[in-house]
C-alpha cells in the first residue's frame, strides 16, 4: 500500500528532513522543480525533442519557488518561457525569492494581472499546440479559496474547451483543491498531469480533485523513510496488496498452498439471503461473487415465492428456503454457514424480520450489510447500529450513507470555505466508529474504515478509471465479493479492501459494454493476472 498524506504530515515530513542537515528546503525545492520537467519529458517525449512556449504561473509561497525552478530548467532546455507572479516578491518564503532572484537574473517577471482575458488568453488559444501552462501557484498547502481577482485570470482559461487551450500541468496539486480532502475550494485549474512530491497527498484521489487532472506523477526528492510519519496513516490500495499471499494465509493460517485441506467447507460458506419472486436477481448476483471469489459453497436463502425463480437460475449455487426469522434461526443451527449477506433484493419488510436474526447469536457471523438491509433502518439507525458488530461489513453508497449518518453526511457535502476540508476519509472513519464494524462507502473514491481508525482509499480514477463499472447491480456483486472473501476467513477490513479493489480490476479487464453479470466470470482472468 501506498501512504497518502496531509498537508501537514508532508510539512512535517519536510521540516523533519531540514532540522537533522541532511537536506536544505532550497535542495528541495531544486529537486522538486527538476523532478516536474523529468516527468514531463518521460510522459510526453516530443517535448525533449522541441522547444516549445511555456508559461509559469507562478504564487506567494513555495509552491511558486518549484514553479521558478522549473521556469528555469525549461528555459536552459531551449524553451520560450514567461514566468508571471502571483503576490509581491518582497514577501515570498526565503527559498522561494532565491530562486525568484535567479530566474530575474535571466528574463523579467510579469504580474499576474497581465495575464488576462483580454489580451493573454487568446494568444493561448492561438498557440494552444505548442504551448504549456504550469500551474505553480498554490501547492498542497492552501487554507482559503482562490480570491476573486486571481479567479477573473483562471476562469476564462478553465472555461476553453480541451482541446483549444494549452497542456495543463499542476505543481503538486491543482491549485484551489484542498490536498486533504480533494474537494475544490471556490475554483480550480484542470490539468493534463498533476505531479506531486514524496508521497501522493489524500486529496489526489478523493472527490474533485481527482477529476481536475488526468494522470497524478509522484517524484522523489530524497525525503528518506526514516523521517517521522504521524500515524493516523491513509493507504491507497494498490495491485501488490492483492495477491498470492492474500488467499494463502486467510487469517493466520500461512500453509503453503498445496497443503491446505482441500474440501469445500475448508473455504468457508456463505448464506446470501433473497427477496421475494421478481426480487431475487441482485441476490444471484451477489451469491455469484461469493462463489467466484473463492468461498467453497454459497447457498441463496429464498422465500417461498422465489424458490421455483431461482431455482431455475442457478447452478453451481445451492438453494434454501428461508421463509421468515424462524426459518432463518432454523437454518444457522449449521454452524459450517460462516458467513452472511443481507439487502441486495431483500425487499426493506424482509430485511426488518431478518437482520436481528443474522446480527444475533452467541457467536455473530461475518456479515456483509447492503442495499435494502441499510435502508431498512433509515428512520431508526441506531437500531441498526445497536446490533453490529465488529464482524460486520456495511456497503453503503452515498444516499444510503446520507439516510443513515445524516449529520455525517451533512458536513461531508458542506462546500467548503476553507482548508482543511472534511474529507470523505473524515465521514468513513466517524461512521464506521459510530456503527462499531468496517464501513466502504462507495464511489469511484471508494473509502473503507475500521472502527479503530484503520483507513484505505480504492480508487478507479487515472489510469485505474472504469467508468462502465456504474452499471445496475455492480454493488450486488461487491457485496458478493466481500462475502466471499469473509467465508475464506478474510477480516473484514481485509475483506473490503481486496474486494473493492478486484471489483475494479474485473471491470477494466473487461472493458466497456460491462454489464454486472460480467464481473464475476472475468475474476479467473483478473486472478490468472495475480498469478494465483
Amino acid at each position: 500500500m501506498t501512504e497518502l498524506l496531509t498537508a501537514a504530515q508532508m510539512r512535517a515530513i519536510e521540516q523533519a528532513a531540514i532540522e537533522s542537515g541532511e537536506v536544505t528546503g532550497l535542495e528541495l525545492m531544486e529537486r522538486a522543480g527538476r523532478g516536474v520537467v523529468e516527468a514531463v519529458f518521460e510522459e510526453w517525449p516530443e517535448l525533449a525533442q522541441t522547444p516549445h512556449m511555456a508559461v509559469v504561473l507562478c504564487g506567494p509561497g513555495n509552491n511558486g519557488g518549484d514553479g521558478f525552478v522549473v521556469a528555469r530548467l525549461l528555459k536552459e532546455w531551449g524553451w520560450e518561457v514567461e514566468v508571471f507572479l502571483y503576490g509581491d516578491p518582497e514577501k515570498l518564503p526565503p527559498d522561494a525569492k532565491v530562486n525568484y532572484e535567479r530566474w530575474s537574473a535571466l528574463s523579467a517577471v510579469f504580474p499576474m494581472r497581465d495575464f488576462d482575458i483580454e489580451n493573454y488568453v487568446p494568444r493561448l488559444v492561438e498557440e494552444a499546440g505548442k504551448t504549456w501552462i504550469f500551474d505553480a501557484l498554490f501547492g498542497t498547502g492552501l487554507t482559503r479559496p482562490i480570491d476573486r481577482e486571481l479567479a477573473s485570470f483562471l476562469g476564462p482559461l478553465k472555461e476553453l474547451p480541451l482541446g483549444a487551450r494549452p497542456g495543463v500541468v499542476s505543481i503538486d496539486i491543482p491549485s484551489g483543491v484542498c490536498a486533504d480532502s480533494g474537494k475544490i475550494l471556490d475554483i480550480s485549474l484542470p490539468s493534463e498531469m498533476t505531479v506531486t512530491f514524496h508521497l501522493p497527498k489524500r486529496g489526489h484521489y478523493l472527490s474533485s480533485a481527482a477529476n481536475s487532472t488526468f494522470s497524478v506523477h509522484e517524484v522523489d526528492i530524497g525525503l528518506k523513510k526514516k523521517f517521522p510519519h504521524p500515524i493516523d496513516g491513509v493507504s491507497l490500495l494498490e495491485d501488490d496488496d492483492i495477491g498470492m499471499g492474500a488467499f494463502v494465509r486467510c487469517g493466520k493460517d500461512r500453509t503453503p498452498q498445496n497443503a491446505l485441506p482441500s474440501h469445500k467447507f475448508s473455504h468457508g460458506h456463505a448464506l446470501v439471503l433473497s427477496g421475494g419472486s421478481g426480487k431475487s436477481g441482485a441476490a444471484r448476483l451477489a451469491a455469484r461473487g461469493a462463489l467466484r471469489v473463492g468461498a467453497g459453497l454459497v447457498t441463496l436463502g429464498v422465500p417461498p415465492s422465489a424458490q421455483m425463480e431461482v431455482a431455475s437460475q442457478i447452478t453451481a449455487l445451492m438453494l434454501q428456503r428461508v421463509e421468515g426469522a424462524d426459518g432463518l434461526a432454523g437454518v444457522l443451527e449449521d454452524e459450517r454457514i460462516n458467513a452472511l449477506c443481507l439487502g441486495p433484493g431483500l425487499g426493506g419488510e424482509r430485511a426488518r424480520e431478518l437482520v436481528p436474526v443474522a446480527l444475533g447469536g452467541v457467536k455473530p457471523r461475518p456479515t456483509v450489510l447492503d442495499a435494502d438491509a441499510l435502508t431498512a433502518y433509515v428512520e431508526e439507525p441506531e437500531a441498526l447500529f445497536a446490533m453490529l458488530h465488529e464482524h460486520c461489513v456495511l456497503t453503503p453508497h452515498g444516499g444510503e450513507f446520507a439516510r443513515l449518518f445524516p449529520d455525517i453526511a451533512e458536513k461531508l457535502n458542506a462546500t467548503p470555505a476553507k482548508g482543511p476540508a472534511y474529507s470523505k476519509v473524515d465521514a468513513t472513519r466517524e461512521a464506521a466508529k459510530r456503527a462499531g464494524c468496517t464501513v466502504l462507502l462507495k464511489g469511484p473514491d471508494t473509502v473503507i474504515a475500521a472502527p479503530d481508525g484503520r483507513c484505505s482509499i480504492n480508487s478507479a480514477h487515472y489510469e485505474r478509471s472504469a467508468p462502465w463499472l456504474a452499471t445496475a447491480g455492480s454493488g450486488d456483486v461487491l457485496a458478493g465479493f466481500i462475502s466471499g472473501l469473509l467465508a475464506r476467513g478474510f477480516n473484514p477490513m481485509q475483506a473490503a479492501e481486496t474486494a473493492a479493489w478486484l471489483h475494479v480490476e474485473c471491470a477494466r479487464s473487461f472493458g466497456p459494454g460491462l454489464i454486472a453479470e460480467d464481473l464475476p466470470e472475468e475474476l479467473p482472468k483478473v486472478f490468472r493476472a495475480l498469478g494465483l
